[in-house]
């Protein structure tokens, strides 16, 4: 136990008796279902977000996220317990801040904590003896540190004596439904033992599992750790496909039969590549902080390359089935089915499927989009892409030369599409050995 000041004990009693008044910044995948958490066990929540839309449909009853369902929403505003604001005056008089802010990559593939600064910074006029701030956006080892800390401290406030500052990682997997922010293990790290105190206690009064660790950098780290271990892996895996394209072995068949073996593997997947908003960004993040420690993170930047390279992987042996059957990729009808970055979900932001379609648009082929989860792909991803939205009608089968699988959504019922096609190409091992016509990774 660290030693008890007087802000520190009053901060302590009104979070076991969840008396305390918690702000969560940021109403994305992350901080909706942390919100809706805290307020079904009775503490007063704050959604700050500076869209609006977001915090009209948090006050108007209804989810800005497909995780969270519009009932429990509607629930907790007739409570009392859960309203939304775009003001940041309205973050005053509370006792907890939960940082859910987007991390996103420069262009450089360098860290843009811009919005952890300007959270950050909204929140130096409404803190009060007694505070505690928690970061929740993933980031580099350090972070918390040395660059939160010291944006708080302008508010005159002492760390570990008024002021507590921790770390604690989401680890949300939206469309999961087995997992969700109720029941994932929850790691805290704080600045100090007074802030991994404080915040292990707000966790374990609505999560049913929590682990303090001894410092916010080994919880940062571990957030970057259990993703780059994702991404190297999938690496391998990619490349291990290509590697088995080549010596014409089935890499499904491959996985599967290794599979068998009850110790020492895991499976992991081949695909178009890897997407969203983890995956992708945080092994970069790790990287970076190496290299400003002056380290060459190898296995990282090979990964990366690998996984990049898929699209264009992907897109060449589209062409190669294509010539098979007599026609060249240029003009030819390109049926993508799912755009999200994973099944069931409906976000196709940093989705691999994009980069597919980019490139299969580059090469002069006319593609179309099926997917229930999306109206219109997002054009803020780099070049714009002129795939549009089509239905499994009639026209649309016939219109088509090639099925591409880039998303195994459980709705498409792959048998049928399977028989209404010419071909198919399978990047996610979703219809292979369900037809002669289809072709897998």
């Amino acid at each position: 136990m660290s030693p008890i000041s007087s802000s520190s004990a009053v901060l302590c009693e009104k979070l076991q008796h969840r008396t305390a008044k918690v702000a969560v910044l940021g109403l994305g995948y992350v901080g909706t279902p942390l919100a809706i958490h805290l307020a079904q066990s009775g503490y007063a929540v704050t959604g700050f977000d500076p869209q609006v839309s977001r915090v009209n449909a948090i006050n108007g009853g209804r989810s800005p996220v497909q995780d969270v369902d519009n009932h429990a929403v509607l629930t907790l505003r007739a409570g009392g317990l859960l309203h939304a604001t775009a003001d940041s005056e309205g973050l005053a008089e509370h006792d907890v801040f939960i940082l859910c802010v987007p991390t996103p990559l420069t262009d450089s593939k360098q860290p843009d904590v811009s919005y952890i600064e300007q959270a950050a910074d909204s929140l130096v006029d409404h803190l009060r003896p007694g505070c505690l701030v928690i970061l929740e956006s993933t980031t580099y080892p350090g972070t918390t540190d040395e660059l939160l800390l010291p944006i708080l401290q302008r508010s005159g406030l002492t760390p570990e004596v008024d002021l507590f500052v921790a770390f604690s990682p989401e680890r949300v997997d939206p469309g999961n439904a087995s997992f969700n922010t109720g029941n994932i293990p929850k790691l805290v790290g704080g600045i100090g033992p007074a802030s991994t105190e404080m915040a292990t206690t707000l966790y374990r009064s609505f999560l049913t599992q929590v682990f303090p660790v001894s410092s916010a950098r080994v919880a940062e780290m571990a957030k970057l750790h259990e993703n780059t271990f994702r991404a190297i892996n999938i690496g391998y895996v990619n490349e291990l496909a290509v590697v088995c394209n080549t010596l014409g072995i089935d890499v499904w068949e491959v996985i599967d039969a290794a599979g068998t073996k009850p110790f020492g593997f895991m499976p992991f997947y081949p695909g178009p590549g890897i997407g969203g908003h983890c995956i992708p960004l945080d092994p970069h993040y790790l990287a970076w902080r190496a290299r400003k420690a002056g380290f060459v993170t190898r296995f990282i930047d090979l990964a990366d390359h690998v996984n990049s390279q898929m699209p264009k992987y992907i897109v060449t042996r589209i062409a190669e089935s294509l010539n098979e059957h007599g026609r060249a990729i240029r003009g030819s009808r390109i049926l993508a089915l799912g755009v999200t970055y994973k099944p069931d979900v409906d976000d196709a932001r940093e989705s691999p499927a994009l980069d597919v379609i980019h490139e299969l648009e580059r090469r002069g082929a006319q593609v179309r989009f099926v997917d229930p989860y999306v109206q219109a792909l997002p054009q803020d991803h780099g070049p714009v892409l002129n795939a549009q939205k089509a239905e499994l009608t009639d026209d649309t089968f016939a219109w088509t030369d090639m099925a591409l699988i880039l998303t195994n959504h459980s709705s498409f019922d792959w048998p049928d599409i399977s028989a209404r096609v010419p071909r198919v190409f399978d990047t996610r091992g979703a219809a292979r050995n369900i037809a002669m016509n289809v072709t897998s990774l």
